[in-house]
């Protein structure tokens, strides 16, 4: 059966909210470059504790020179990528490019990986926007989305209004109206958008375009999508799409943020 409440109270830990630029476009066309020509060095073929991509698992960690280790998982439908110590599941879209390398984006069109043929791996993060050459450490655990049941997603929505409700000092409510099949999708929706929208309460520049927020409303439809208008956060998640029905944090963060924060 549906559950639908909305309720308020605690308080969350700060974060970063990154917008793309041209400069962070140009460092990362340096980093592509750069990690290109140290490959060439070594005769096109990558060190030997490093997999060609052919080679590497289905299932793969990796370990960036900034400090952030992550897998990504190619086994399913779609490949999916988590960092450690982070809650959102990452659902990309690979694309061939010349050369044979292949680029990994979010639903957003964000570039978030990159691998070449001979096994070479870059990594664009907020640490590192302008991209970060990470290492294979071995074989990964596959990614799944949470399950938790009726309760303890009660609880979780409870937390999160506390979190949003103390940071922007009003009540925000959230509502979920999702039936089991999403349960899933909409944990994983709660989370990350009550994420984003903490994000951007912390950055000088984007808490105003939150002066409006007063909930979080998370339904059931046909396709993922994120909307926000008179005050309302509007996330829909579909199971119909399997683990991509649901918005990227990317695209909860576009929907609030007007156009100029975005360029």
């Amino acid at each position: 059966m549906p559950l639908q409440t909305a309720m308020a109270f605690a308080v969350a830990a700060p974060a970063v909210l990154s917008v793309p630029t041209t400069v962070a476009a140009q460092a990362r066309g340096n980093a592509q470059a750069e990690q290109s020509q140290w490959l060439r060095n070594r005769g096109g073929a990558a060190p030997r504790s490093q997999p060609t991509a052919r080679s590497l698992p289905p299932v793969s960690r990796f370990m960036s020179e900034s400090g952030e280790a992550f897998t990504l998982d190619r086994s399913g439908q779609r490949p999916l990528l988590r960092f450690e110590r982070r809650d959102e599941t990452w659902v990309l879209r690979a694309t061939a490019v010349p050369r044979g390398d292949v680029i990994y984006r979010n639903d957003e069109g964000q570039q978030i990986l990159r691998i070449s043929p001979g096994g070479g791996v870059t990594v664009y993060t907020t640490r590192a926007p302008g991209g970060s050459p990470a290492s294979f450490t071995g074989a990964g655990e596959r990614l799944a989305l949470p399950s938790l049941g009726p309760a303890q997603l009660f609880q979780l929505m409870t937390r999160r209004s506390a979190m949003l409700s103390q940071t922007m000092g009003r009540l925000i409510e959230i509502n979920v109206d999702t039936d089991e099949e999403a349960e899933g999708l909409t944990v994983e929706a709660l989370i990350l958008s009550t994420d984003a929208v903490l994000r951007i309460a912390r950055s000088p520049t984007g808490r105003s375009s939150l002066s409006q927020l007063r909930r979080i409303v998370i339904a059931q439809g046909s396709s993922a999508s994120a909307s926000y208008s008179r005050g309302e956060l509007r996330i829909v998640v579909a199971p119909v799409q399997g683990v991509a029905g649901r918005p990227s944090s990317a695209r909860v963060i576009r929907a609030l943020l007007p156009s100029d924060h975005n360029r």
